[in-house]
């Protein structure tokens, strides 16, 4: 079975803590991503993601042009190690009710991978194969 550092996406797409959530969620809609990790004083101190944004924002009808994405990222980053096992991170994902996690190596974070990311791993290797009619 692959490694999550196999399968990781390693540009960490990221902003600054005080990029106003519109500008963030233009940018993700923009460059087709679901999370951008938070950048502060040289470090990575957060995550921003769809679901902040809707949920943390949109819903409460926040001033998206005010609120910063310090103000509705999810913080600390969670994070598996890159060796360890796909189906690791699915259960990780679904215990903690995430669908973002941030991919280390020797406790240094180089990589993210998605649900969506998942999906499609779980797709290309299921037997037997599903099929649609």
């Amino acid at each position: 079975m692959s490694t999550l550092g196999e399968l990781m996406r390693k540009e960490l797409k990221q902003v600054p803590a005080a990029t106003p959530v519109r500008e963030a969620a233009k940018r993700m809609r923009d460059e087709r991503v679901g999370s951008l990790f938070v950048e502060k004083g040289g470090r990575l101190v957060g995550i921003v993601t769809e679901t902040d944004v809707v949920r943390r924002a949109v819903a409460d009808t926040k001033d998206l042009d005010r609120l910063t994405v310090e103000q509705i990222m999810s913080s600390p980053i969670a994070t598996i190690e890159a060796s360890r096992a796909v189906r690791d991170a699915h259960d990780l994902m679904g215990d903690l009710g995430i669908r973002h996690l941030g991919v280390t190596e020797g406790g240094k974070l180089t990589g993210l991978v998605s649900i969506r990311d998942l999906l499609i791993y779980f797709k290309r290797y299921s037997e037997p194969r599903i099929t649609q009619d």
